[in-house]
């Protein structure tokens, strides 16, 4: 791996993740200033789709914008080329591995990423994982790994505060040029699920169905949707 910067893989796919475009709850501030100005290895951990591949791959942007190598794992999309690949990633300047919890009990790839710290160690390319459970939790067979683990720092992503949600609202239709009023947002924060990413994927749909009937959105729109 002699120019890792050229690093492709099947299941690597052009994002758009950026720090700039994630809400941050003031209960998360410790989760941005880890992830931007730590250099130690981080585990970031917390309930599903509250952000951790979103901020992981945001990471990885965030690298490559600097000039530097970085490479993005979600093991639920990984586990099935084996674990090979891993060899060498230490010369990269950041891995970041998503899902770590997937392969709990799976001892080939225990073994190889329990490998991957200690080289990480030697090169000191930064390694940050996630999981929707407590590291702590985790029930891994080889206990060198558990060992490892249990070193790393780790930081849980809250879900946005209830009382946030409109200001996270209007934060995400800002970014995206969005026209919602209060009332709309409002009425689809007490009528949805009141999660961001369920959230995220309801304005979405208004948006492009605004285009598509060149109407307005409105709280009769938003009915529609949801």
């Amino acid at each position: 791996m002699n120019n890792p910067k050229q690093l492709t893989f099947p299941w690597s796919k052009p994002n758009q993740s950026s720090f700039d475009h994630f809400y941050f709850d003031q209960k998360n501030l410790e989760v941005k200033k880890n992830l931007l100005e730590g250099d130690d290895d981080l585990f970031l951990y917390g309930i599903k789709q509250s952000g951790k591949s979103f901020l992981l791959q945001a990471v990885c942007n965030l690298f490559a914008s600097k000039n530097k190598s970085s490479l993005y794992v979600p093991i639920s999309e990984v586990k099935k080329y084996g674990t090979n690949f891993i060899d060498s990633l230490d010369n990269l300047d950041v891995v970041c591995i998503d899902d770590i919890d997937l392969i709990q009990s799976d001892r080939k790839w225990e073994v190889a990423l329990f490998n991957l710290i200690n080289d990480c160690l030697i090169s000191e390319c930064r390694l940050i994982f996630s999981s929707v459970l407590n590291p702590s939790s985790i029930e891994f067979k080889l206990k060198d790994l558990v060992s490892r683990i249990k070193k790393i720092d780790h930081v849980e992503l809250l879900p946005i505060s209830e009382d946030n949600l409109l200001d996270a609202v209007n934060f995400i239709c800002n970014l995206r040029s969005i026209n919602l009023g209060d009332r709309e947002i409002n009425y689809l924060i007490t009528y949805s699920k009141r999660n961001i990413a369920d959230l995220i994927d309801i304005i979405n749909k208004l948006d492009n169905l605004s285009m598509q009937l060149k109407r307005k959105i409105t709280v009769p729109l938003i009915k529609e949707i949801i």
